[in-house]
């Protein structure tokens, strides 16, 4: 019987192109891959530097959440505040969070609880989500951040706990970061 666990492993690239490439943060590539039994398989990969996602709960049991319009998807989520791994190469993924916490909520935070790292479409990319649990909030400055495009015309507001996981369950949340923060939150007694 196999462990439970994903693992590493890479099947040999014998040949690669670009699709579409340019300063935006992801870009798509075809590769052709060797498979096991010695065929040549095509599959087209967008690149994403990956994600950090903060659930900011505060001492009464609230979370800051923001209402966010994504063109993509042609809705307006109930979001938690989240950003690309795009600053610099060395910065981890905590260190994301703190930044888009920051910028997003004004808000800092004493305690960080990593919850996960999850790949939302591994099929097609290798994004990672890093979530984590920030507790011990206090008000902070954005700095020199300012708010563009979908961010400026975020409303955001502190909703109880409780009220957050009942509409994840509802199904009236369909974010998966949001959905997955808030059951793995509960599921291991942090909230």
């Amino acid at each position: 019987m196999s462990e439970l666990v994903d693992a590493p492993q890479q099947w040999p690239v014998t040949g690669t192109n670009d699709l579409h490439r340019d300063r935006w943060v992801v870009a798509l590539r075809e590769d052709f891959v060797e498979t096991p039994d010695g065929a040549t398989a095509r599959r087209v990969v967008m690149e994403h530097p990956g994600a950090a996602v903060v659930l900011a709960v505060d001492d009464h049991q609230r979370v800051f959440v923001l209402w966010q319009y994504r063109h993509p998807a042609g809705r307006r989520f109930v979001e938690i505040p989240a950003g690309l791994l795009d600053g610099y190469a060395d910065e981890a993924p905590v260190e994301v969070a703190k930044r888009e916490l920051r910028e997003e909520a004004q808000l800092q935070a004493t305690t960080w609880t990593p919850l996960v790292a999850s790949y939302p479409s591994p099929g097609i990319s290798a994004e990672v989500h890093h979530l984590f649990l920030a507790q011990g909030l206090s008000a902070a400055d954005r700095g020199d951040f300012e708010l563009h495009h979908e961010e400026a015309d975020m409303t955001s507001a502190w909703v109880p706990f409780a009220e957050l996981h009942d509409a994840v369950l509802a199904g009236r949340i369909t974010d998966g970061p949001v959905i997955q923060a808030v059951l793995l939150a509960r599921a291991r007694g942090l909230v």
